[in-house]
């Protein structure tokens, strides 16, 4: 089959099909003449491809894909989602923490609402679960300490 069925029948374009190739990722493609000839391997592997780039892989990690026919091209890619998943993990960790803050949160403005006086926000404060992270320290440099910011206006 020509380009353009491959990537009709893949849902993508000639364009998308030929940087795969470009990088590498469709191994070698035969040749008709001066045309490229796909086979439904390549339609698998394009719809590998398209698949992994939906659960948010780079094209330049996918690398191990031409290899795929051999036991370290499907090592090395059972090796990329392995360190996917737990990237994934770690990411659902921090959602996790940041989720536990916002309803710390919610919990200590419900306080204060139900005071209904104007209040400090140490006197509405509920004790937290665990204390925040400390941001991440940048170094100060001297004009950031001694200048205010940029559009900043004092009021006097």
């Amino acid at each position: 089959m020509r380009i353009g069925e491959l990537a009709q029948r893949t849902g993508t374009t000639p364009k998308a099909v030929r940087l795969y190739e470009a990088r590498g990722l469709m191994g070698a493609v035969a040749r008709a003449g001066s045309y490229r000839d796909y086979g439904e391997a390549d339609v698998a592997r394009v719809l590998l491809i398209r698949r992994a780039q939906a659960l948010g892989f780079r094209l330049a990690e996918l690398g191990g894909l031409p290899a795929l026919d051999s036991a370290t091209g499907w090592n090395a890619v059972g090796q990329l989602i392995a360190d996917r998943r737990a990237a994934v993990a770690a990411e659902r960790a921090r959602l996790a923490l940041l989720d536990a803050e916002l309803a710390q949160l919610e919990r200590e403005l419900l306080q204060c609402d139900a005071q209904a006086v104007p209040a400090s926000a140490a006197a509405c404060a509920v004790e937290p679960a665990s204390p925040p992270p400390p941001p991440p320290s940048r170094p100060a440099t001297k004009s950031a300490r001694t200048n205010p910011p940029r559009g900043f206006v004092a009021r006097v």
